[in-house]
């Protein structure tokens, strides 16, 4: 039952996001390419430009929008899978990693691959991934708070083996790669390097979980999201209402 509800708060806040960057973002047409979806989307990663976007499914399926070309996905280089739970994109925008919750890390493009947790023994499922700004390493996160640094993205500790109230939902790295949040589903912020700490919900009341973390581009706030859409800002992250239609 957790699993399950746990890709349900996975889906409607991609939804979420989807919806407020098709709103920011100046899209032009549908989809670019990539191959038909039919599973819900887990993930999305924008453009060096922020001109576009890509999306993922649970089944590894790539969406392009706007100037996010499509580099190829799961179905098109016959792979059969279903517990993709996320995507990041190179730091050029010409490739990008979708990572499953086994730890299978998967690379289109200009993306390298500097290893993966697939095939290893896990503690816990991996629910998020973030890159290093060179795009030559990357994180893995599991829900326990579990860390897995690949390439040249440096190990600066993690929750895991360590008590947690809610498990980890997502993570963002700082600008200098020298650190990262991790945020739980309610709302608990873990901040480690050179990761500044501003704050967290952790322990406040929301209406419905925190699915995910992103950070300002200096690195000094960050946004957490709820699979509501509710939006809660700390640092110097703004708080803004929505664009009129």
């Amino acid at each position: 039952m957790g699993s399950h509800r746990s890709v349900r708060l996975r889906a409607a806040g991609v939804a979420v996001v989807c919806a407020l960057l098709a709103m920011l973002m100046p899209v032009t047409g549908a989809v670019a390419a990539g191959t038909s979806v039919t599973a819900a989307p887990v993930g999305i990663a924008r453009t060096p430009g922020n001109n576009g976007y890509w999306t993922v499914t649970t089944k590894g399926e790539v969406s392009g929008f706007g100037a996010a070309v499509v580099r190829g996905d799961l179905p098109s280089v016959g792979v059969t899978v279903g517990n993709v739970v996320g995507m990041t994109a190179t730091p050029s925008g010409q490739g990008y990693w979708l990572v499953a919750s086994d730890g299978g890390v998967f690379a289109f493009g200009d993306a390298p691959f500097r290893g993966s947790m697939g095939g290893q023994p896990l503690n816990a499922a991996v629910v998020g991934m973030a890159r290093t700004p060179s795009g030559q390493g990357y994180w893995l996160v599991g829900s326990d708070g579990g860390v897995f640094a690949f390439g040249d993205a440096p190990f600066r500790g993690s929750m895991g083996g360590q008590p947690l109230n809610k498990p980890v939902v997502g993570m963002a790295a700082t600008p200098s790669g020298q650190g990262y949040w991790l945020v739980a589903s309610d709302g608990g912020v873990f901040a480690f390097g050179d990761a500044p700490f501003h704050g967290s919900m952790g322990g406040q009341p929301l209406n419905a979980a925190i699915v995910g973390i992103d950070r300002t581009p200096a690195g000094e706030g960050y946004w957490l999201v709820g699979s509501d859409g509710g939006i809660f800002a700390f640092g110097a992250a703004g708080f803004f209402r929505a664009s009129a239609m």
